[in-house]
């Protein structure tokens, strides 16, 4: 299992029903079910997943640690959101440690790996869905870094993933046709350098991927505005 694969698991009085409503929500909050800024309340979550209250306060205790839920004590919980800044930060954060990674990866790819990560980006460029892109390219960026056996740095680079799902999917709602070119260009041209060991240009490419969607989010701060469908604002704030 890769490094954006792994969901980080707590203990729970009923695992199996904490870690079942984790999922769910995980993935509502992937696809934009619950926007940042949304209020997650206990008994809507349960009623939805038909589940207890304590699983699904176990749940939210699993996503708080993924980053994406943060929990106010004697308050409530939200989908986390970040500032402009924040964001900012954890682009410029990925930009450094993500080529590490993947420099990390390649020595573990197998040919057939290296095949399998073509397919995504061929699929990625032939999608017009964009729900099937961001699944598409979290699964490659993630098989780019099934090789790495690491002891805190595949943690790292999964927890600043899910902090900046929602951000991806806006970036990838911004994006003009020419900038969706360059995107999947990216994409090959570190398929092929992973393919020839190229891993100088696999770094310098990934590291390119990353600040190219960090400028574009500077230039529209309102992707970072409260969502409308919150009755009280989270707050902005990503856990170390």
């Amino acid at each position: 299992m890769s490094a954006l694969d792994q969901p980080a698991r707590g203990p729970s009085r009923d695992g199996n029903a904490s870690a079942r409503v984790a999922d769910a929500l995980r993935d509502a909050i992937s696809a934009g079910t619950y926007p940042p800024g949304s209020r997650l309340r206990q008994e809507e979550i349960a009623a939805r997943f038909g589940a207890s209250r304590v699983p699904v306060r176990e749940a939210l205790k699993i996503l708080e640690s993924d980053g994406l839920v943060t929990l106010v004590a004697n308050t409530g919980a939200w989908v986390s959101r970040l500032t402009l800044a924040e964001c900012e930060e954890v682009y410029q954060t990925r930009e450094r440690v993500e080529p590490l990674l993947l420099r990390l990866s390649a020595p573990g790819l197998t040919p057939v790996d290296i095949d399998r990560l073509e397919q995504f980006a061929e699929r990625m460029a032939q999608t017009s869905d964009v729900e099937e892109f961001l699944r598409l390219d979290r699964d490659f960026h993630a098989a780019t870094y099934a090789g790495a056996d690491t002891l805190v740095l595949g943690d790292l680079v999964r927890r600043l993933w899910n902090t900046t799902q929602p951000y991806r999917r806006a970036y990838t709602l911004l994006i003009d046709a020419h900038s969706q070119r360059i995107v999947h260009d990216e994409h090959h041209m570190i398929v092929t350098a992973l393919r020839d060991g190229d891993l100088d240009t696999a770094e310098r490419v990934i590291e390119g991927h990353i600040r190219r969607t960090r400028r574009l989010l500077a230039q529209h701060p309102e992707v970072f505005s409260p969502s409308e469908t919150t009755d009280h604002p989270a707050p902005a704030r990503v856990d170390e």
